[in-house]
């Protein structure tokens, strides 16, 4: 199964801490919640002096979260630092999703209590069930009130427990959130996770994350748009638009995704790119040709998130999903034909309680319909105060069966054989497992592994595809003179990759072209070809 790592530890702040601004007198008893009291620490202790440990599971957008908490304690003083063991405080980042994520928590919060620590609890299981018992008497910090952190660390560290659960709104309306504009320590500098909104228009019975992110809220236009110049400015590479529902988003405010996208891609500079977060089904269909338009702008990443969770219509109704697998063909099926190698990636829940054999047979066929290069299968988790969680559960070992078979017909596709030779743009962003190769992605965010060389770290490169993988394709990066031989058009990530194998080839030309229009395209092609293997043979 393909899967994304979580942010798990945020890197220590670069440089010297900012000055501490004189600290504002927190008054318990105004805390819109309870309070309770432990035994204080002595007054001798000076807030804005101690580590803090931060630890994350979930999404992008919990990921923001705890950057920008990272990045508010830090500008108060607090040391953001990656090593457990000698943290003064533990800042835990939940997800809510999965009951493996929930437990998760709980260990970290048992490891923390051994060791003596400090502990403030944010994220989705606090804010949707505040009364789990495992969190009880620790300080909690809600989903919408991440720009309070300083204040609840800092009363945590007096020996107080305090909790903070309110929304934020606007007169009587609720709105996206904190400030996009506080100040972060982002994991991966050259990445900013941008969250467009929070919460969501769905009611989907197996979902606990609607009850802690609740219902949808979206931020100005301007405020998103001013929030990608300044990372730009600070040397940000790749933005990600993220949310519990893109598709949704400004339909509280009366805008839409397109709205704010047509105005986004207009400070992208050069060299930097756009990754587009999910979107259900129901709120993507009627801008189609909006997102096509979009996703095939030079610097907007031809990918897009769409889950399917499952191709029975049946068990969509029960699951309250409001779209049909006919619905979501039609969102895939456009896209794949206005947008030439897009990239869809999709979910899977296997196991829903109302799911028959029948019903399975038809998610897997959808698998063997599309070769989608990212498939996240998911065992039914039911989680507590969900209306799936009433439901009648399938035996698990019928769960199980069923995640193997979806997951054996997906390890089975190999979406990238056929690439080998084909010369594509790439832009590196990251660092590999493996500590020997940098990651970048290509224009349609397929993972190209380059090897580990000075320079290239943030860099929008040249290569060649050489190897491929399951999940990934490895790079050489072309030298000056291979380039100085390549037509200038495949140079354009907005471009198809020019491939220099011949069947790969004739594939992305079919892709294009008919008729006679393919056969002039073939020749010139195979010309090309021809020229670039003499030329790398000279060069090499």
């Amino acid at each position: 199964m393909s899967c994304v790592d979580d942010i798990e530890d945020l890197a220590s702040a670069v440089g010297e801490a900012p000055v501490r601004p004189p600290r504002k007198r927190v008054i318990p008893k105004k805390f819109s919640t309870q309070l309770k009291h432990e035994t204080p620490l002595a007054e001798s202790v000076i807030p804005g002096t101690q580590s803090v440990f931060v630890k994350t599971w979930g999404c992008s957008h919990n990921n923001s979260d705890s950057e920008y908490m990272a990045g508010l304690l830090a500008t108060y003083g607090y040391r953001i630092t990656d090593d457990a063991m000698s943290a003064d405080l533990w800042l835990l980042n939940s997800c809510t999703v999965k009951t493996p994520s929930e437990d998760g928590l709980r260990n970290s919060i048992n490891s923390a209590h051994d060791l003596g620590k400090k502990v403030v609890v944010a994220g989705c299981v606090s804010q949707g069930a505040p009364e789990t018992k495992f969190i009880d008497g620790l300080s909690v910090v809600g989903v919408q009130q991440i720009d309070r952190v300083v204040e609840v660390v800092e009363e945590t560290f007096k020996g107080h427990n305090v909790r903070l659960f309110g929304q934020k709104k606007e007169g009587n309306k609720k709105i996206g959130g904190a400030s996009l504009h506080l100040p972060k320590i982002r994991k991966n500098p050259l990445i900013e996770i941008i969250a467009i909104n929070t919460g969501c228009l769905n009611q989907c019975t197996y979902c606990k994350t609607k009850h802690a992110r609740g219902e949808l809220g979206s931020y100005p236009i301007s405020d998103i748009v001013e929030r990608g110049k300044q990372s730009f400015d600070e040397g940000v590479r790749e933005v990600w638009m993220t949310s519990e529902d893109t598709g949704a988003y400004g339909r509280d405010i009366g805008v839409s995704l397109p709205d704010l996208l047509y105005q986004f891609v207009e400070i992208i500079p050069e060299g930097c790119m756009l990754r587009l977060g999910m979107t259900n089904p129901p709120y993507i269909l009627e801008h189609l040709e909006d997102m096509a338009v979009i996703l095939n702008h030079p610097r907007v990443y031809a990918f897009l998130h769409v889950p399917i969770q499952a191709a029975s219509d049946k068990v969509l109704e029960d699951m309250k999903r409001e779209y049909t697998c006919a619905e979501f063909c039609q969102v895939v099926d456009y896209l794949k034909s206005k947008v030439p190698g897009v990239t869809i990636a999709t979910d899977l829940i296997c196991g829903f309680p109302t799911e028959t054999e029948e019903d399975f047979e038809e998610t897997l066929a959808l698998i063997q319909k599309y070769t989608f290069p990212s498939l996240f299968i998911n065992q039914f988790f039911p989680r507590p105060g969900t209306p799936a969680a009433r439901m009648k559960k399938i035996p698990a070992d019928q769960v199980k069966l069923r995640t193997k078979k979806a997951s054996e017909i997906f390890q089975k596709q190999l979406p990238y054989s056929h690439k080998i030779g084909e010369i594509q743009t790439v832009l590196v962003t990251e660092i590999a497992t493996d500590r020997k190769h940098y990651v970048a992605h290509n224009k349609f965010y397929d993972q190209v592994l380059i090897p580990m060389e000075d320079g290239y770290m943030g860099q929008s490169l040249t290569v060649v595809i050489e190897e491929t993988g399951k999940y990934f394709m490895k790079g050489r990066v072309l030298e000056e003179g291979e380039l100085q031989n390549i037509p200038s058009s495949y140079s354009n990530p907005n471009q198809l990759a020019f491939s220099l194998n011949p069947q790969t080839m004739v594939q992305n030309i079919k892709q294009r072209s008919n008729g006679w229009n393919f056969i002039i395209v073939l020749v010139v092609g195979m010309v090309f070809q021809m020229l670039y293997i003499l030329y790398r043979n000279n060069y090499r």
